[in-house]
């Protein structure tokens, strides 16, 4: 099929043909014709979690849907489209989502099914505010399945185990205005020591550090919904963490040019151009690069981060930047943050994949057994073992035999969680 490969270049697709079906008439003919097959969205996954040496459908070329409910509560958009594309369509609705993950360029079926996240003690992921969605399952048959159902809360972070989401129906709110501030340097053992208030000092925090120190961190990012109640309590922390706001605009990755970035020095923007890290017109974060991440539970946070910080002299040479941010519980079986509030450790690392690769036992070694890899990211951690730390794993396994008795969307990512 030539040369496709995912969105960080990392992985090169072994399909034998990639279809981009128009209708969802052509998608379920597609699935119904048999054999091997996964589907695609904005290929952000950074290991083979899509990838078959099948059929891949990708769900781009699918007529758009986005439509308002009555109570104006609720939003129905196509699995394919980006959450760049509806954040500019909600706002002009003059309506808006709790929560953004930091780019906007990722398709919206694709961030759900993987549990994909934003930040913010109080907001759940982004799999958390689907009221329903509608799936059509390798025989080429439309399920819908509704926020209470039975299966709702295994189908929503499904892996793609399911078959085609083809449209999801979102939780709304009226827009809000939210004002993005960044704080340089502040100390680690004072963040540690006070890290329930620094995590609440916004309604989305961000930690970022290349732990070429281990003193201090680099910045962290206030995201603020408006109008602010607590201003003066947030400048008091972060005078106690020894950190000082920035003068000017700032990239997570120290050094790079922040045009990219969504604007910051407390200037008040709509929550469509606030509440994600980086600016859908331009390409995100470093471009090249590897991703991991880890979600602990909040009790494990500290611990979990002092891990790290022990390993900082082999991390910081692989690293572009780590990011800590928070994820508010919720009852979806393959959740990271299920059934409890969850903190994640996250890793943009160099293209080098070999060497992170290597790297990446110690430090999940080193980590809480608590700590849950996110799906669609590099980790080397045992499939059993990850499978161990789903509660409802095996009812998830059961949900998937039914939706796919034969097996045809398992490829070698799920044979290796035992499915």
């Amino acid at each position: 099929m030539g040369n496709e490969r995912n969105w960080a270049g990392n992985l090169t697709y072994r399909a034998s043909r990639v279809e981009h079906p128009s209708s969802t008439e052509e998608l379920a003919a597609l699935l119904a014709q048999g054999g091997a097959l996964r589907m695609l969205g904005s290929r952000h996954s950074f290991n083979d979690l899509a990838d078959t040496d099948g059929l891949l459908v990708a769900l781009d070329a699918l007529p758009a849907v986005f439509e308002v409910n009555e109570a104006r509560d609720a939003v129905r958009v196509s699995g394919g489209l980006r959450y760049g594309d509806i954040a500019p369509l909600l706002q002009a609705e003059g309506l808006a989502l709790a929560n953004l993950a930091s780019l906007p360029h990722i398709s919206v079926a694709g961030a759900i099914i993987t549990g994909t996240h934003g930040s913010g003690d109080a907001i759940g992921s982004l799999s958390s505010a689907v009221r329903a969605l509608t799936i059509i399952t390798p025989a080429g048959e439309t399920r819908t399945l509704r926020r209470g159902d039975d299966d709702f809360d295994g189908a929503v972070v499904s892996l793609g185990a399911l078959g085609a989401v083809v449209d999801l129906t979102l939780d709304v709110e009226p827009t809000y205005e939210v004002a993005q501030h960044v704080f340089e340097h502040p100390d680690w053992d004072a963040i540690l020591r006070d890290f329930d208030d620094a995590t609440a000092a916004g309604t989305s925090v961000s930690i970022f550090s290349t732990w070429q120190r281990t003193d201090i961190a680099d910045q962290i990012w206030v995201k603020q919904r408006l109008p602010e109640a607590h201003e003066a309590a947030r400048e008091s922390l972060f005078d106690r963490l020894g950190a000082a706001a920035a003068v000017s605009k700032r990239h997570p990755i120290l050094g790079v040019d922040p045009v990219a970035c969504t604007d910051q020095l407390g200037v008040p923007g709509p929550w469509s151009e606030r509440l994600a890290h980086f600016k859908l017109e331009f390409t995100p974060s470093a471009g090249a690069e590897i991703q991991s991440e880890y979600l602990v539970p909040r009790a494990d946070a500290v611990a979990a981060i002092q891990a790290v910080r022990t390993l900082a002299g082999q991390i910081a040479p692989l690293l572009l930047v780590n990011e800590i941010r928070t994820v508010r519980a919720d009852s979806l079986w393959l959740s990271s943050s299920f059934e409890t509030d969850a903190v994640g450790i996250h890793f943009t690392w160099k293209p080098e994949e070999a060497a992170v690769r290597a790297l990446l036992p110690a430090i999940e070694a080193a980590l809480p057994p608590t700590a849950r890899p996110h799906w669609g990211k590099v980790f080397t951690l045992d499939g059993a073992e990850v499978r161990s730390r789903y509660p409802r794993f095996d009812d998830f396994a059961a949900l998937a035999a039914r939706f796919d008795p034969e097996s045809r969307l398992v490829n070698p990512y799920l044979e290796r969680l035992g499915l």
